[in-house]
């Protein structure tokens, strides 16, 4: 098994980009794909990114995923912060362990 780790949180102003991380602890970042949930509170999650960079319909393309093997990381990028993108958002992977990041919009 390997950790997936994610900052705890996160903040950004409306209007501006923020990047969520996710290191994986041991083998290739490559190995499997990586997926990424919003959830938003007293909701049930819901997928943003799936397979390291697809976005399921209806997700907007201010959402992105990105993998770089030289950290052995992945990444989730919104663009445009909007209010509504306030939520915990977690990364998965094949076999991995559960971790999660807080974003927090910043002013209005």
């Amino acid at each position: 098994n390997f950790v997936l780790t994610q900052p705890s949180s996160v903040s950004g102003s409306p209007g501006q980009k923020v990047t969520i991380s996710c290191t994986r602890s041991s083998g290739n970042i490559g190995s499997y794909y990586v997926h990424w949930y919003q959830q938003r509170p007293g909701s049930a999650p819901t997928t943003v990114i799936y397979n390291d960079n697809q976005r399921p319909s209806g997700v907007p393309d201010r959402f992105s995923g990105s993998i770089d093997s030289s950290s052995n990381s992945a990444s989730l990028t919104i663009s445009g912060l909007q209010s509504e993108d306030e939520a915990d958002y977690y990364c998965q992977s094949y076999d991995s362990s559960a971790s999660h990041t807080v974003l927090r919009t910043m002013g209005k």
